[in-house]
């Protein structure tokens, strides 16, 4: 009978640590995630009038170094002046444009988060006006 309560107190004993690493990697796990958008201007399908930057705010902090971010026109031109800048929290990457022409234009991106996790993507907007 001692044998089997022996045996019952090590698979506690086991059990308890199985659940205490799951903890610790666990949230260590769902803390590294990826920078994706959460929030962009203009927004992804939008039709504005102008505007003289985009924006993206980030889920997660992004690496300055490793950012990118241009605007292109219908021909391939990027439309965006100067670099890129990120916020001090880094989690806004902006780019100033130069003054925008009716049409569709393409926002590329690319970001390392700071948990060092590439991400990339796109998506279009429209200015129905703006200068000739």
């Amino acid at each position: 009978m001692r044998g089997n309560i022996f045996r019952f107190d090590k698979s506690l004993a086991f059990t308890v640590a199985a659940i205490m690493i799951t903890m610790v990697f666990g949230g260590a796990l769902e803390a590294s995630a990826h920078s994706f958008p959460e929030e962009e201007h203009p927004a992804a399908g939008q039709t504005i009038a102008t505007t003289p930057e985009v924006t993206i705010k980030f889920d997660a902090p992004i690496e300055k170094l490793f950012a990118k971010l241009e605007v292109l026109d219908a021909q391939g031109n990027n439309v965006a002046v100067g670099a890129p800048e990120i916020s001090s929290d880094g989690i806004m990457l902006t780019v100033k444009l130069a003054a925008l022409k009716a049409g569709d234009y393409t926002v590329k991106w690319g970001v390392v988060c700071v948990d060092t996790h590439h991400t990339e993507g796109s998506y279009t907007f429209t200015v129905a006006g703006g200068s000739s």
